[in-house]
């Protein structure tokens, strides 16, 4: 019995030492383990307010941002009620390490829903807007607006981080311009190149699998054609057509030629269908016609020349092709059209043509092919 007293002792006395940080942990679980449950709570309470009170506009964009996000949001309510939670504590500086990982995580779930509620507001308040003002607007143009919206919201983020946990961001920077400069001199070449690299990874003229052609050649090469194999830091491999060796090529130097992208395009047919209470007079289809191609004809990227309306027994499909670049441009033309749509509608209204939209409309792929 006395042998195994002395077994517990040591046991004792670490619980003894080590209690209250047990029970410091043990407090900052249980407020995320109830932030959790919390958060949970908030969100589906907030979508019954919602739905009773708000607009559909509203709650739509309630489930697009917070619903969508819910996992995410669920780790902000929890990092920061663990956060507080030690705040409010004494004596935790032997947890600094858990508070710097705690608001790294705030930062980036912060991070993260700023950016989702920026791009909601893009969407519906910017688009619409620039689509109002100019319906020739670009994709990529416009776009740039988010880009630098989620830039912003970083650097913001990032700056709050750095001021709350006392980071000399001003001798950072300094430090990195310094070393930056003695690099550039270093290796200049190899710095152009790995800068090259990463204004392909941005611009993303082309992407691996795609068969492009370099016009201007390269170093005085003409009629380089193949597919693309890989995009590296460095350099860039194409498996030439024909011969079927492999070039590599420096990024600078695709950076300064002109690339002709051949399957890279993109090419979207939206098919659309209005059924009517009544089969339509020729005059009423010839408004309908006149005010599909009114409302479309100078969306920027949308071919109307190849939109079709045809009419049948109480209902008219309605065919567009969307051309594009990239995913950003085909999803801004998109909802350039669903804007379109709107305004279809009201026009409609406006010559007394009753009509019902189906819902959703389908969008097939349509690749452009060599």
């Amino acid at each position: 019995m006395k042998e195994k007293i002395n077994e517990l002792a040591p046991i004792v006395v670490v619980a003894l030492d080590y209690g209250d940080r047990l029970r410091e942990i043990a407090l900052i679980l249980l407020a995320g383990g109830l932030a959790v449950l919390a958060g949970l709570g908030i969100i589906f309470a907030l979508r019954l307010v919602l739905t009773w009170v708000a607009p559909e506009s509203m709650v739509k964009a309630y489930m697009r941002v917070v619903l969508a996000s819910q996992g995410i949001m669920l780790m902000l309510f929890t990092f920061t009620a663990m956060d507080v939670m030690l705040f409010l504590l004494p004596d935790t500086e032997w947890l600094a390490l858990l508070e710097f990982f705690l608001s790294v995580g705030i930062a980036v779930c912060g991070g993260w829903g700023l950016s989702r509620l920026f791009q909601e507001f893009f969407n519906t308040a910017i688009v619409g807007a620039a689509f109002e003002s100019n319906p020739k607007v670009r994709g990529e143009s416009i776009f740039l607006l988010r880009y630098l919206g989620d830039f912003a919201i970083a650097i913001v983020v990032l700056l709050i981080f750095c001021i709350d946990h006392n980071i000399n961001v001003l001798g950072i920077v300094a430090s990195l311009g310094i070393g930056g400069l003695a690099v550039a001199f270093a290796a200049q070449k190899t710095l152009e190149q790995f800068l090259g690299g990463i204004v392909l990874t941005l611009d993303r003229p082309f992407t691996v699998g795609d068969y492009i052609g370099l016009s201007d050649g390269w170093q005085g090469k003409q009629g380089t054609f193949g597919r693309v194999e890989s995009i590296g830091l460095r350099s860039t491999k194409i498996r030439t057509s024909g011969k079927g060796t492999l070039t590599i090529i420096p990024n600078n130097s695709l950076t300064q030629a002109t690339i002709e992208n051949f399957s890279g395009a993109k090419k979207e047919m939206s098919v659309m269908t209005l059924e009517f209470p009544k089969t339509l007079s020729a005059n009423d289809q010839a408004i309908v016609r006149q005010t599909i191609m009114d409302s479309t004809m100078d969306i920027f990227g949308l071919d109307w020349r190849s939109t079709e309306v045809s009419f049948g027994d109480n209902s008219a499909q309605i065919s567009f092709f969307i051309l594009g670049s990239n995913e950003l441009s085909m999803e801004l033309r998109r909802q350039l059209l669903d804007l379109a749509t709107q305004k279809i509608t009201k026009q409609l209204q406006e010559h007394d043509i009753a009509f019902v939209l189906n819902q959703p409309t389908i969008y097939v792929d349509s690749p452009i092919s060599l």
